[in-house]
């Protein structure tokens, strides 16, 4: 892998990382509320699916840093390919927002990964 592409798969692990914090552990916090633009109600309801969700952002992390430890571009292409497919998934059922968030970081890395 490319020192681009390195630190383009970081990033979008950075972020997955990121998401589990704030779907696991903010959900119902002002900060998570804020976020995800939702009332303290909502967020109470939703609590137990949004921390399953915040549970597999930390797998699809968890891959793409295991890509960068182990040299494997197949793994990160692997992995990468998860988040577009749940990032572009999510922007078609729950916000367009989530396409820019999470699929386009990920298409970006697979393009600097084919490209190294």
């Amino acid at each position: 892998m490319s020192l681009l592409a390195v630190v383009l798969v970081a990033l979008v692990a950075l972020l997955h990382l990121g998401f589990l914090v704030l779907e696991m552990f903010l959900w119902t916090r002002p900060y998570g509320l804020k976020v995800f633009r939702q009332s303290r109600e909502k967020a109470e309801q939703s609590k137990v699916p949004a921390a399953n969700q915040g549970l597999y952002n930390g797998f699809l992390a968890a891959g793409l840093v295991w890509s960068i430890v182990g040299h494997r571009s197949d793994v990160a292409l692997f992995f990468l390919g998860c988040v577009v497919v749940a990032g572009v998934f999510g922007a078609a059922t729950v916000n367009r927002r989530i396409f820019f968030v999470q699929a386009l970081p990920a298409l970006v890395a697979i393009v600097a990964l084919c490209a190294g």
